[in-house]
């Protein structure tokens, strides 16, 4: 038995291949057993507490922890036997290799999970969190840069000539691509400020629209009129934006012009008539009503009042309601309507 285990097969004894198989299918046994037995407990464990952070570290070791162990049994396995000097630096720049691949994926969830965290905490953060795939994009492409770099490092690769051919790069491409990186970074800013989110109803110079996408490069509105409006998130941001959807209420305001010959004592009861008219409105807040002005050919009563809504068409509705009630009172008390009209005196 003793001739048999010693005996030599490219290198090895048959001793040391025997204990690489017992590392290999023990270590296998003992990951089941984690992922079977103590992973699941800490499933239930966690599901019970009113923390999260705990379901994000056992979901972590689930999707991590366990394909590294299953590694690290391999390696630990393989150390056992004796290769080349050409074959054990294949074995050890492989698992460096997967390892960072790891490591990348893991520090790439977990910024994702913090700005998660950090987002749903805000108004309206449930919605946010679907735009998070415009900024990982980018935050993604850092993190494997820089695990690459550190990779080629390890791997003994002089990396200083490759990161002085970036940064020249980098500031060439800069330079050829500014609209570009301008629209990406102002995207960041309507990302983190929040000027408008999606499902806003908003008005950008003499463009209004509802926004419906909110990109890397460009932010999309569907206009009242059906059309699709693009528009640069540098001129976004560069513009005054009015933000109709955050309006709790609208102050609204307009002129009724009443003609010259009509008695003091019914302009005296104006007022007090469209008080009472907005009054009645359940969502609609009389602020004030006045004898105005003298008009080129009419006397003139500024009316104010808020609709407790910023809905467009409640506001409508509302108006519509309070001319009509407005016209009916008007032609009950005798009171005429101004239009323009031009009155020509002849001398004799």
């Amino acid at each position: 038995m003793k001739e048999f285990l010693s005996r030599e097969f490219y290198g090895n004894t048959v001793e040391h291949y025997l204990i690489t198989v017992a590392i290999i299918i023990g270590g296998i046994i003992i990951v089941r057993l984690i992922r079977n037995r103590i992973l699941m407990l800490l499933k239930k464990w966690s599901e019970k507490t009113e923390t999260k952070l705990d379901d994000y570290i056992v979901k972590g070791i689930e999707k991590f922890g366990l394909p590294v162990l299953n590694i690290l049994v391999l390696y630990s396995a393989l150390h056992y036997l004796t290769f080349s000097e050409k074959i054990t630096k294949i074995i050890n720049n492989t698992l460096g290799v997967v390892i960072t691949f790891y490591i990348i994926r893991m520090f790439s969830a977990f910024v994702r999970l913090l700005l998660e965290s950090f987002i749903s905490k805000q108004e309206g953060g449930q919605e946010k969190v679907k735009q998070l795939n415009g900024i990982m994009l980018l935050v993604n492409a850092v993190i494997w840069a820089v695990g690459l770099l550190f990779l080629f490092d390890n791997l003994g690769y002089d990396i200083t000539a490759v990161v002085a051919g970036l940064g020249i790069g980098g500031i060439a491409i800069a330079l050829a691509a500014q609209n570009i990186l301008g629209d990406l970074f102002n995207y960041f800013v309507i990302f983190f400020d929040r000027p408008f989110e999606v499902g806003d109803f908003i008005t950008v110079d003499d463009k209004r629209g509802t926004v419906e996408h909110i990109g890397i490069k460009t932010t999309r509105l569907l206009s009242v009129s059906g059309e699709q409006l693009a528009f640069a998130n540098s001129d976004l941001t560069k513009s005054r934006i009015h933000n109709f959807k955050r309006m709790n209420r609208r102050r609204i305001i307009f002129t009724i012009g009443v003609v010259y010959n009509t008695p003091p004592e019914k302009l005296e009861k104006i007022p007090a008539l469209l008080r009472t008219i907005i009054v009645d409105h359940e969502r609609a807040t009389f602020d004030r009503a006045h004898f105005a002005k003298f008009g080129a050919y009419s006397l003139d009563f500024e009316v104010v009042y808020f609709v407790e809504s910023s809905e467009y068409v409640q506001y409508m509705n509302i108006q519509e309601g309070i001319n009509l009630k407005i016209f009916k009172t008007f032609a009950q008390e005798g009171i005429e309507f101004a239009y323009p009209t031009q009155t020509i005196i002849v001398e004799k």
